[in-house]
């Protein structure tokens, strides 16, 4: 057990192209109440947009980025320049994951086991007592490998990035609330600004994985799968609502094809699809002792292109747990995730009927006025902001009774 007495908070900052944000986060930064801390930020951008016309604004953003940040006496800053000429990524090691890795790594080399690294975005912001909250997390659940914070998306004056936003924010919350429904370990939403974590479990795990995009959602898996991970945490982050194309797919990237009106990326998958993942999760102990057929058999002999995945796991397993453990390291977020596109290829309803579906099912009708929504004529592109608002402040409500309720022993 791990025991945070006084811990040391590092707070590990990718940047790319992004000085008008900074200001703003050093402000969030400087006035927290807990200032035992020092930030280690990672500059970054490939070497040969100093030579693409089109890339070089970015790199001289970049570059004003360094001389305010050298610049600052408010508090420790400890600047890794992957950005300068003869400086910058020059081979397929570039984009946010490896600018992640970098910084985390330069983290560990200075920090104690018991500190605590604090992984932000430079577009996020949060209270005063942000970083005082996610100390009092780590004492009070010591054994815990991670904290994946709870976010909010504040509306701005852009009316188009507000209903992109909300639909992005509405498929999240109705994603993870179906994965707490079924029980999944995985009912995690991944953003690299809200991921917190004890130096000892970044090292126990081998550190980040490297990745252009999608390193947060693999790093929470990778946490997952090491140990508990805290879901709840009395202060949020608020992760700014812009049209981004920084990296490959995210937040960002779903607004800019949003506004275009495609979501195929990010559809909301009919709550039967978990449904049958949860009758496969409940086969398991089942499966200890022999082979039987479960709603995912064919898709997952299909991925690990084998008859007999199964037997191998009951091959390295001593009892029923481990073989229970086993099967849920094996069908991970990623294989769950995969499942779902796989399953909603073979059907047609949109977006808006299989989220009415789910509410109709779950939720009661008397509670539901409450939100002030008629779903008879709810549209995801033509209903008022204010309602698409009240949904997902309904299912954050939702899903903050799940990460509430969740206990690590």
């Amino acid at each position: 057990m791990q025991y945070y007495s006084n811990p040391k908070i590092y707070i590990a900052l990718p940047i790319l192209n992004e000085l008008e944000l900074l200001p703003q986060l050093i402000d969030c930064i400087k006035r927290q109440n807990y200032n035992y801390f020092e930030l280690f930020v990672c500059v970054n951008q490939p070497e040969k947009w100093w030579y693409n016309d089109k890339k070089k604004y970015i790199c001289e953003n970049n570059k004003k980025t360094i001389e305010y940040l050298k610049k600052y006496k408010g508090f420790p800053i400890n600047i890794i320049d992957k950005s300068s000429k003869n400086k910058a990524w020059t081979d397929k090691r570039y984009g946010v994951g490896w600018a992640r890795k970098v910084v985390m790594d330069a983290v560990i080399t200075k920090a104690k086991d018991n500190d605590i690294i604090i992984s932000l975005d430079a577009d996020t912001t949060f209270a005063e007592n942000y970083f005082s909250s996610i100390v009092e997390n780590f004492k009070k659940n010591p054994k815990a490998a991670g904290l994946a914070v709870p976010y909010y998306h504040k509306l701005v004056k852009d009316d188009t990035a507000n209903r992109a936003i909300l639909h992005y924010e509405i498929y999240m919350r109705y994603y993870a609330i179906n994965l707490w429904r079924i029980k999944s370990p995985y009912c995690f939403s991944a953003l690299g600004s809200a991921i917190s974590l004890p130096v000892w479990a970044y090292k126990g795990i081998g550190g980040i994985t490297p990745r252009i995009s999608g390193e947060d959602f693999y790093f929470l898996q990778k946490l997952r799968k090491y140990g508990n991970i805290i879901f709840w945490n009395e202060q949020k982050i608020y992760p700014c609502a812009r049209f981004s194309n920084r990296v490959f797919f995210g937040t960002g990237p779903a607004m800019i094809k949003g506004r275009k009106g495609d979501w195929k990326s990010y559809p909301i998958y009919d709550y039967h699809f978990f449904d049958e993942i949860k009758q496969t999760y409940e086969l398991f102990p089942v499966l200890f002792n022999k082979d039987i057929d479960t709603p995912m058999s064919h898709f997952l002999e299909a991925q690990f292109k084998s008859m007999d995945f199964w037997q191998l796991l009951r091959q390295n397993t001593k009892d029923v747990n481990h073989f229970i453990k086993a099967c849920h390291q094996k069908i991970d977020g990623l294989r769950i995730l995969q499942y779902l596109k796989s399953r909603q290829k073979e059907i047609k309803h949109s977006d808006e009927s299989n989220l009415i579906d789910f509410f109709n099912h779950f939720y009661d009708k008397k509670e539901t006025k409450k939100i002030d929504v008629n779903f008879d004529k709810f549209s995801f592109k033509h209903s008022s902001i204010k309602y698409l608002d009240d949904i997902r402040n309904y299912l954050m409500y939702k899903e903050e009774e799940y990460q509430k309720s969740f206990i690590i022993n």
